[in-house]
């Protein structure tokens, strides 16, 4: 959940900086085109598909040779938008905040189908509704978003976020901070939630789906530029049909693509990643129709939540934030 917050007007110099050289497509001849795809955070089981991808040779049957990066400070959107990086990893909610600053990005593919995040806290601090949020301290990231959220779950139950004491708990992990000075905070379920099942400590989860439809976005999420899905729309239906594969592996193999996870990645918990993907892999694809598939009606149900909450200054236009047109067919 961290890294969300764009720092949009040095997304904007890198854009107008962005060289705008064109790369060469894909499948030429024996020699890999080189792609580089930023991730939006350290390596986890987000990002499984995009490993085993790599390790069954899925980039290299595409004519791709993909380098894998971290994000550093500049943040994947930054990168991607600046042309630094041809693919990067982001959310809808990030997405939708640089459709509306003007900077090209667009969501390519839906890494999971549904909205696995929500808001813990230790079994022991009682918080069991969002009224209780009342009185507590909340552990974010300091993006205005956080308060929005917390505001629209409290007014269903006349609660006022105002009695909440938000601080920014920087990169502190939840289970640090919630030993130290914070009640709550906002965690993906699929890998926070894992791991305080093996450490044993019982959390209550509020999911953001069980309290409204619209909260229900797309994240984590696939991205390029507008330039990359003009010059080199190949390069794109390529890496996007290794990437398919690669998540499809991860659906069908758990164990297997946890394995892949580990060895790409010695240093994660070899424990947590099989809990984490056990877990995970059935909600990559859920109840659409393909991996990656993504709907017009989530882009404008939270774009419409986002204005209404005033975090948007205009309306997005949907339909130019996202595409399903580089998704191979089932």
């Amino acid at each position: 959940m961290k890294k969300l917050l764009l720092l949009f007007s040095t997304l904007l110099v890198l854009a107008a900086c962005s060289s705008g050289e064109e790369s060469n497509t894909a499948h030429n001849g024996d020699k890999k085109q080189e792609v580089k795809l930023v991730l939006d955070w350290t390596p986890n089981t987000n990002h499984t598909g995009l490993y085993v991808a790599q390790a069954e040779g899925y980039f290299a049957e595409q004519g791709l040779d993909v380098e894998i990066m971290l994000p550093g400070e500049a943040g994947a959107d930054q990168l991607v938008a600046s042309g630094k990086a041809d693919f990067g990893i982001s959310a809808q909610e990030t997405v939708t905040e640089a459709r509306i600053q003007e900077i090209p990005i667009v969501s390519i593919g839906a890494i999971i189908q549904h909205n696995t995040s929500g808001f813990a806290s230790p079994e022991e601090k009682d918080i069991t509704s969002p009224e209780d949020f009342e009185g507590k301290t909340y552990g974010g990231w300091g993006a205005p978003v956080e308060k929005a959220v917390l505001s629209s779950l409290m007014k269903k139950e006349n609660a006022d976020v105002e009695k909440v004491n938000i601080i920014n708990m920087g990169n502190t992990d939840f289970f640090t901070a919630v030993k130290r000075d914070v009640d709550f905070a906002w965690i993906y379920y699929g890998w926070t939630g894992v791991e305080a099942e093996l450490r044993g400590q019982e959390l209550n989860m509020m999911y953001l789906t069980d309290y409204s439809e619209k909260l229900d976005y797309y994240t984590p999420i696939l991205t390029t530029s507008e330039s990359m899905m003009a010059d080199n729309p190949e390069t794109v239906e390529a890496f996007m049909a290794a990437v398919s594969k690669g998540y499809q592996f991860a659906i069908d193999h758990p164990d297997k693509a946890a394995d892949l996870l580990i060895e790409a990645v010695p240093d994660l918990d070899p424990e947590l990643v099989h809990a984490s993907q056990e877990w995970l892999s059935p909600k990559y694809q859920a109840d659409a129709k393909r991996w990656g598939q993504q709907d017009l009606e989530v882009w404008k149900n939270y774009a419409e939540w986002m204005y209404n909450h005033d975090l948007l200054n205009k309306k997005l236009k949907a339909k130019e934030a996202f595409t399903n047109k580089f998704l191979p067919e089932k």
